[in-house]
């Protein structure tokens, strides 16, 4: 009997140590959210002005899936396609009305052609690299017409 009791005793122990871990992990990823935004933000920002050069990727001069790319890669050690359509084709898709900061933005004439992609930071504005280098605008400019939203889940 005292050996039943120690096999309970410690399925118990099991069962309230994994709901306990499983809380703190979901208070953390919660955290890490937030966090990581500001990270891949902070670098956004820091190369706001840089010029736009179809191809590149960084640090000096960006096309737009390259800023993408790389300000995830610096910001949240997230690595994405290097294409604004593959990155769409990638990632969890979210509607305009779910969209978070740290989304991405895509345009184009579809969801099958997307031409340009930026970095949603809330308020309807985004951070992207586009002609007049890397900037921020609204995400609904008239020169856009954005076709679609995704989230960088390993960021969130």
């Amino acid at each position: 009997m005292k050996k039943v009791s120690k096999v309970i005793a410690s399925m118990i122990l099991v069962f309230v140590g994994f709901i306990a871990f499983n809380a703190s992990n979901t208070t953390t990823a919660s955290a890490a959210s937030t966090t990581s935004f500001s990270f891949v933000y902070k670098v956004a920002k820091s190369h706001l002005g840089a010029s736009y050069v179809y191809g590149a990727t960084g640090p000096y001069a960006f096309d737009c899936s390259g800023f993408t790319g790389y300000i995830y890669k610096k910001g949240a050690s997230v690595s994405l396609p290097r294409t604004a359509q593959a990155q769409y084709n990638a990632l969890d898709h979210v509607s305009y009305k779910n969209i978070k900061k740290g989304d991405l933005v895509f345009f184009g004439g579809s969801k099958a052609s997307i031409s340009h992609v930026g970095m949603y930071i809330g308020n309807g504005k985004m951070i992207d690299a586009q002609n007049r280098g890397v900037v921020r605008e609204a995400v609904h400019a008239p020169w856009w017409h954005a076709v679609g939203y995704a989230r960088v889940a390993d960021a969130d």
